[in-house]
Order: structure tokens, then C-alpha cells, then sequence
């Protein structure tokens, strides 16, 4: 018999597969970890990102008069996450177990590796329906102190240490092709080499093939995420219950995200369900100083601009700025352009435009307290204005009719067909909305939501401005941001049991073979149903990624 090359092979080292190689070296097991990508990768679409993680009554949520609990939380997800398939068994139970988790041992855990969370908790996804509607009822968004770098990098750490230990091997610039199969149960990989790169992270690498590769273990992890940087693969899974797939999209992840694993763990014998369930958003904005290709960059919005789709018509109820991401989606699918807009002001702008990702809050990320405290007093965060100098979806003006003049001008650059907007319809949204807002009393319920964001203390001292009037000249400039479909997350993948063991279509285990993250639909195949509660695909990550190392260790 062949010697095998390590206990477990991880293929994949975004953070479901740095946790899951972490958890192998804390049990003694010999790892091979394989990724297509260099070094500089390390952490994957992880290291982007803004950091937030799902807690269920927490301190920082307690300290801010914040009541959750388990039963709150499990009402949300329920809600949002609508399981309406047969298939969705495992992803129940994934997701009732996350819940849990995210409600008892998630934050200990943490603490102990070293992760700390920034005081004000953010309030993501509200929903606005009813009280078993999609949204969460309670603020549950914990930015992670160093935000994506400082999610990945005491998990790095326990590899690197697995290095030292000589129980980890790096296999970078490997490309997973197959898996090696042996009388039934998978037993190994085998793939390319590619050529060495020194591409910056998140750019794109040269796929010259210099080599080949095969390597044989106890187990095989797959980690190798979704499908959010194949704009063709995204509109070929893309659901007819959300219109047409737009035909001009950015992309919110590298275009290495191609979701290559889980067909090569489908030709073994996977199980793969709900490809048709994503997580794309509405508020995206073209990087005006780009990393990959396409590269855009989600607005994190308070909840003050008002909305309006391609042709002026201002976005129905609840579809607020940061209620109900995938039902906004839906509803300007069905406008038949890929765009929309938010219309604010300068004073609106400086408290409620936090921009995703990790290069975008060097305050957070750089761990400076002096510099966060600046979000609270200063002006307008200098990414945001870095956006408003130099990028092409942001316009400017003194007047709506100057300012409408120039949404025209940059619609039609794009699209020729683009709808003229009517400056007076325009003006008639913005002055019927702000004359509810100088009244204590109102029908308009944005404004009723504007008031209540500012009744939870963390939303009145940096996310939510003051309600005022958005044509008030002393509040202008006037601010007009184009909004595209950003792709991200795919919310369905290869199903899993409890233990990230990969399932086959009669329902049993595929020997040998686990998956975690986002390639597992963050546990079961979807444990998100049709809708995130946010702050959860990091936590899918850790989650899953933490079950499918312990299991495979055993």
C-alpha cells in the first residue's frame, strides 16, 4: 500500500479552511493545505472584509440596553431564512445549532484566540415586516476589532505554528482538478501546478500550468468557496423568482471565487442543493481605485436616503436603505434596469455612509481608537470622500435640478436607453418626504424608521443623522449615488451533516470527504435559506470550518 502524504488534506485556505487546518494541528494531525492562489492569498475573501460577526446577547449588546435571546434569534432566522424544501433538513438543523452557538460558546471562543469587538453593535437587515418576517429585531452586527485581517490572523497563526511543528504543509499555487477515489471513499487529490505569481493580493494570477500534482490522505476538506466572481455562473444559477439576472454586475469578491470545488466534489459524489439561493446586494458602487476586476465596494447605509429606482420612482415599503437586501433586490429586478439611486446630502452622508471591507476602514483595521472616535465628530470619513472626489457613480450638486441633470448624463453614458429623469418629479418626491419629517407626526414610514433608529444609542452616536429636511440648503450639498447589483455569496452548496460530512444523493456520508463555508452553504447545503441575517457568512465559516477540522481529526 502506498504511504499516504498527511492525515488530511484542506483544499482551500480562505478562513472556513484556516480554521479547520487550526483545529486538525490542535489534535496532532498532519495537514496538507492546498490553494490554487500564492501565499499572499492567505485567508482569502475572509481578509476583505469588514468583520462582522452574528451574537446572541452578548455584553456589548447588554452594555447598550439591547434585550436577545436564543428563542428572538431563532424566531429571525426562521423568518428570514424561509426553509421551504425537503432538502433543507440538514440546513435546519445547521442553522438552529448556529444560533446556539452564536448565543453560547462562539464569543468565549473568540476572546480566548485573541479577537476583540468594537463596543457599538450594528443593526443589519431590519426588516420592517411583520414579527416573523425576514430581519433582525434586535441590533446583532459585532465588528471585529482589526475587522477581516483581524478574523484570520490567530487562526494564520496556529497554522504557521503547524508549520514550525512540521504538521502542516503549504501547497500553494495548487489547483485542485479531481478527487482520487478509492473503492468509493475519497482518499486523496490530485490537480495542477501553476506557475509561481506574484500578483497582489485579490488580482488576478496567471493560470500557465507547469505541473501536476497528486496527494493521498485519511480525508479530504474542501473549502474552496462560492461562485461570486463568475458573473456567468451567477447568472446561470440565478432564480426566476428574482426577475431576469442583470446584465451588468460588479463583483464584490476576486475572480478566483468560481466555485471550481464543488463541481469537482459533485463528480465524487456530493450532494449539491439550493444552487439557486445567493446573496448578492443592491448598494454597490464601482472602486474608483480597483483591485480585481469589476471590483465594487457595498455601501453600508443609515437609514436617511431616500431611494429610487432608474425611473424616479421612489422604493416601496419597507425597502429602506439597510431592511431587506435580497426583497429590494427582487423588487428592482423587476424594473428592467440594473441600477438605482440614492439621494441624500452632505449631513447625511457624513453619519450613515460606512463603506464594506477591510481597505475601506483603515480605523478599524489598523486597531486605532483615536481614529474611530473621529466617526463620531469629524467630517465626512475620508474613504467616503475619497468616493464623492473620484468616484463615477457619486454626482454633486447645489440644486436638484443641477443634480438631476448629471444622474442623466452618467445613466445614459452607460446605457442609452437609460429613463430621463424629471428633475420636478424628482423635487416632489424629496419635498412630500421632508415635509413629513418637520412634523412630530407621520404617514411616511421611513421617517417613522428614521426615528426609531435613533431611539437605540448606537445608531444616534455614529450611524443615524438627525432627522432634517434633505433640501435644507445648510445640510448640502445635494448627493446622488448610482447603485448596482454587487455579487457575493452563495448561499446554497454541497449538503453536510453536523459533522461537515459531505452527504450523497441516497443520504449517506461520502467516505472520506467533509466540506465548510461557503462551498458547504456555510453547513447543510444552505443553512441561510433564502435570506442572511448578516455577520453570518464569517460565522458560517468559523462554524462550519471548526466542526469539519474536528471531525476529520477523529
Amino acid at each position: 500500500m502506498q504511504p499516504k502524504d498527511a492525515d488530511v488534506i484542506v483544499v482551500g485556505a480562505g478562513l472556513a479552511g484556516l480554521v479547520a487546518t487550526a483545529e486538525l494541528v490542535d489534535a496532532g494531525r498532519s495537514v496538507i493545505l492546498v490553494e490554487q492562489e500564492g501565499a499572499q492569498n492567505l485567508g482569502g475573501q475572509a481578509w476583505w472584509s469588514f468583520g462582522g460577526l452574528f451574537l446572541v446577547d452578548s455584553p456589548e449588546q447588554r452594555r447598550l440596553r439591547v434585550k436577545d435571546s436564543v428563542d428572538l434569534a431563532w424566531q429571525d432566522w426562521l423568518g428570514t431564512a424561509g426553509f421551504d424544501r425537503t432538502e433543507d433538513d440538514w440546513a435546519r438543523r445547521w442553522a438552529e445549532a448556529y444560533v446556539h452557538f452564536a448565543a453560547g460558546e462562539k464569543r468565549a471562543w473568540l476572546q480566548q484566540l485573541g479577537h476583540r469587538f468594537f463596543p457599538v453593535v450594528g443593526w443589519a437587515e431590519r426588516g420592517g415586516y411583520g414579527a416573523n418576517g425576514p430581519g433582525n429585531s434586535v441590533p446583532r452586527f459585532h465588528i471585529t476589532w482589526g475587522t477581516g485581517p483581524g478574523i484570520t490572523a490567530p487562526f494564520e497563526a496556529r497554522v504557521r505554528d503547524g508549520v514550525e511543528r512540521g504538521l502542516v504543509r503549504f501547497a500553494f499555487r495548487h489547483r485542485l482538478d479531481d478527487l482520487v477515489l478509492t473503492s468509493g471513499a475519497v482518499t486523496g487529490v490530485r490537480g495542477s501546478v501553476l506557475e509561481p505569481t506574484t500578483a497582489p493580493r485579490g488580482t488576478a494570477s496567471s493560470r500557465t500550468v507547469v505541473g501536476g500534482f497528486e496527494f493521498t490522505a485519511d480525508a479530504v476538506v474542501l473549502t474552496t468557496g462560492g461562485i461570486g466572481g463568475d458573473h456567468d455562473a451567477v447568472r446561470a444559477a440565478w432564480p426566476q423568482r428574482m426577475g431576469a439576472a442583470p446584465g451588468t454586475m460588479l463583483s464584490g469578491v476576486p475572480e478566483y471565487v468560481d466555485g471550481r470545488g464543488i463541481g469537482i466534489a459533485s463528480a465524487a459524489g456530493g450532494r449539491v442543493i439550493n444552487p439557486d439561493r445567493m446573496w448578492h446586494y443592491v448598494e454597490g458602487i464601482r472602486n474608483w481605485d480597483p483591485v480585481w476586476k469589476n471590483h465594487g465596494i457595498r455601501i453600508l447605509p443609515g437609514p436617511s436616503s431616500l431611494w429610487l429606482d432608474a425611473a424616479g420612482q421612489r422604493l416601496p415599503v419597507p425597502l429602506f436603505p439597510g431592511f431587506d437586501t435580497l426583497g429590494t433586490l427582487e423588487h428592482l429586478r423587476g424594473s428592467g434596469f440594473d441600477y438605482s439611486w440614492f439621494i441624500l446630502n452632505k449631513a447625511i452622508i457624513r453619519k450613515e455612509f460606512a463603506l464594506s471591507g477591510s481597505e475601506q476602514n483603515p480605523d478599524l483595521t489598523g486597531k486605532s481608537l483615536r481614529d474611530v472616535l473621529k466617526r463620531a465628530t469629524a467630517g465626512v470619513p475620508a474613504p467616503v470622500q475619497a468616493f464623492l472626489d473620484h468616484g463615477e457613480d457619486f454626482i454633486t450638486a447645489d440644486s436638484v435640478e443641477d443634480l438631476v441633470a448629471g444622474m442623466n448624463r452618467l445613466a445614459k453614458s452607460s446605457r442609452g436607453d437609460a429613463p430621463e429623469l424629471s428633475a420636478g418629479a424628482v423635487r416632489h418626491e424629496l419635498e412630500s418626504r421632508d415635509r413629513e419629517i418637520r412634523n412630530p407626526f407621520t404617514k411616511d414610514s421611513q421617517v417613522t424608521a428614521i426615528r426609531g433608529a435613533r431611539t437605540y444609542l448606537g445608531d444616534r452616536l455614529i450611524r443615524t443623522a438627525a432627522p432634517h429636511a434633505i433640501l435644507d440648503p445648510k445640510a448640502g450639498p445635494l448627493i446622488a449615488v448610482r447603485l448596482s447589483v454587487l455579487t457575493r455569496k452563495s448561499l446554497g452548496g454541497l449538503q453536510t451533516d453536523l459533522q461537515s460530512r459531505v452527504l450523497a444523493d441516497d443520504g449517506a456520508p461520502v467516505p472520506g470527504l467533509f466540506a465548510a463555508g461557503e462551498a458547504a452553504g456555510f453547513g447543510g447545503g444552505g443553512m441561510h435559506g433564502y435570506r442572511s441575517l448578516e455577520g453570518t457568512f464569517l460565522g458560517g465559516c468559523l462554524f462550519s470550518g471548526r466542526a469539519a477540522g474536528r471531525a476529520a481529526a477523529g
